[in-house]
């Protein structure tokens, strides 16, 4: 049986993530993550938003600080992180990171990433490269036995993408884990102080 964690999906981590930035409402979270082109990664609309923000109130992972209503809008309600909403945070990212048959949870892992210490990181990318490595290395076994057996290369055109991808992500990874070994960038997920851009983003989501 999943723990609170393990049920979290990706709309649910990314919204934990922004709200470790700062108090929100909803739809300040909608707009801020459009704004950043979040949709790139999960679907975000109003239903899946409140919907998931329902859940995560349930789960303990936020808790109401305050509505709010100006004009004629309805009215607001502002959402702030519990511990365990926190804390869920790095710990979804260290499990999905290193694993290597959950494309889109490892999109969402990699992008929030920084919200755990770069040597940990480092080390969660080895784990997914050895993985990653080991299963290129069986694929490519059984195509090429295939092939011995005069298998038509028509039926495995599937396993050769795989390994053309496997081979792209394994040369993208060494080359970022030897970026982060580096540190040839800041790391983080409050390297400063926050930028004019940044603040008036964050503006421009609140209206």
């Amino acid at each position: 049986m999943k723990d609170a964690v393990g049920r979290l999906t990706p709309l649910g981590l990314m919204l934990l993530a922004l709200l470790r930035e700062d108090d929100m409402h909803p739809y300040e979270m909608m707009r801020l993550m459009r704004q950043r082109h979040d949709d790139r990664l999960v679907t975000i609309t109003n239903g899946t938003v409140y919907h998931t923000v329902a859940r995560l109130l349930r789960q303990g992972m936020l808790a109401e600080v305050g509505v709010d209503r100006h004009g004629n809008r309805p009215e607001r309600t502002t959402y702030t992180l519990t511990d365990a909403g926190r804390e869920a945070v790095p710990e979804w990212v260290r499990r999905e990171l290193p694993v290597i048959d959950r494309p889109a949870e490892f999109r969402v892992a990699l992008a929030e990433a920084h919200n755990i210490a770069r040597d940990e990181v480092v080390a969660l990318l080895m784990e997914r490269r050895a993985a990653l490595a080991a299963s290129d290395s069986y694929h490519r076994s059984g195509r090429e036995k295939a092939l011995e057996k005069a298998v038509p290369e028509q039926y495995l055109l599937e396993i050769e993408r795989e390994h053309v991808l496997a081979e792209a992500e394994l040369h993208w990874l060494d080359g970022l884990i030897a970026r982060l070994e580096r540190h040839d960038f800041e790391w983080g997920p409050t390297t400063g102080p926050h930028s004019d851009r940044y603040l008036a983003q964050r503006e421009a989501a609140r209206q």
